[in-house]
């Protein structure tokens, strides 16, 4: 039997590749305009029997697909990120939050066929305070359910990376040592 050198980078995920281009990442498309965003959400636990579970919504994305996200959206004029996250989350979910502290900001960019986007969405952490979990008082009618999910097994639902890393940021605080 033949010994194989062991490969000690067998399994381990490559880092992404790093952008070689000076261009700014909106300059791939240099003929649309540029606008900013900026929205804000939370990451709303309430603890039951000793198992935390998060607030979930579940969104159509552009092509038709149910996907599971945070509760989040835009900040109205004069809105401070607290208040824009707080008045999401009870949009979206029907339930009311306490802001625990700041989680973390994600900062993307994203093109429609008008304009490139460069949004900033805020996360807080957030303790639930009342409500039942409906999506019944969305506005925009883009929430097409919420749920309450536990919260390690809300990593395995959520769509986006960087959401399930918030999510992660939160599991950290919750089971420090």
């Amino acid at each position: 039997m033949s010994a194989r050198p062991l490969d000690r980078h067998a399994g381990v995920p490559r880092p992404p590749r790093r952008r070689t281009s000076s261009r700014a990442p909106h300059a791939a498309h240099p003929k649309l305009p540029v606008s900013a965003e900026t929205s804000a959400g939370g990451v709303v636990i309430d603890v039951r029997a000793g198992i935390p579970y998060v607030a979930l919504i579940a969104r159509r994305n552009r092509t038709g697909r149910i996907e599971w996200c945070l509760p989040k959206g835009h900040l109205e004029a004069g809105e401070s990120a607290e208040r824009a996250a707080l008045r999401e989350v009870a949009e979206e979910t029907g339930i009311r939050g306490r802001i625990i502290r700041h989680l973390a900001s994600i900062d993307y960019w994203f093109s429609n066929p008008d304009r490139r986007v460069h949004k900033v969405v805020h996360h807080y952490l957030m303790g639930y305070v009342g409500g039942r979990i409906t999506v019944e008082g969305d506005p925009d009618h883009e929430a097409e359910d919420a749920a309450w999910v536990p919260l390690k097994e809300s990593l395995r639902l959520l769509a986006y990376p960087n959401e399930r890393r918030i999510v992660g940021i939160a599991l950290d605080l919750l089971y420090q040592d």
